[in-house]
């Protein structure tokens, strides 16, 4: 008997629309663009190499979230909780973070300025990738 199979699309909007919470789930390379996360609890969940672009994550938990390699293109993290999350290697291309915690995250080290992100925190700006640099 092998691992359980990731959750797919609908099977992730259902779990959100009842209520319940997605803390530790494994949606590893998941087709998830432009669904709302607002308010939900994502906390230590795996989302590396999943597509997320236009997606909102307005006042979520991700602590501890594998963000890794992930498409974040003109996400809303307005609000959310990114402590300790790992966004290495993800594109952020036009995301915002207003009023985002984001205390001890990892962000794509030469892709993108720590002082854009914190920019965008304070203000709601959108973030602008270096595409210069992989």
């Amino acid at each position: 008997m092998g691992a359980p199979r990731p959750m797919n699309k609908k099977q992730v909007a259902e779990r959100l629309a009842r209520g319940l919470d997605l803390s530790y789930a494994d949606l590893r390379g998941v087709e998830l663009s432009g669904m709302s996360f607002d308010g939900a609890d994502l906390s230590h969940a795996k989302l590396a190499s999943c597509n997320l672009a236009r997606s909102t994550f307005r006042n979520a938990n991700l602590f501890g979230t594998s963000l890794w390699q992930t498409d974040l293109k003109d996400c809303c993290f307005d609000g959310a909780n990114l402590e300790e999350a790992d966004l290495d290697m993800a594109d952020l291309e036009g995301a915002t973070f207003h009023q985002a915690t984001i205390r001890k995250a990892i962000f794509p080290r030469g892709r993108v300025e720590l002082m854009e992100i914190e920019k965008s925190v304070r203000t709601g700006q959108r973030v602008t990738m270096n595409r210069n640099r992989k």
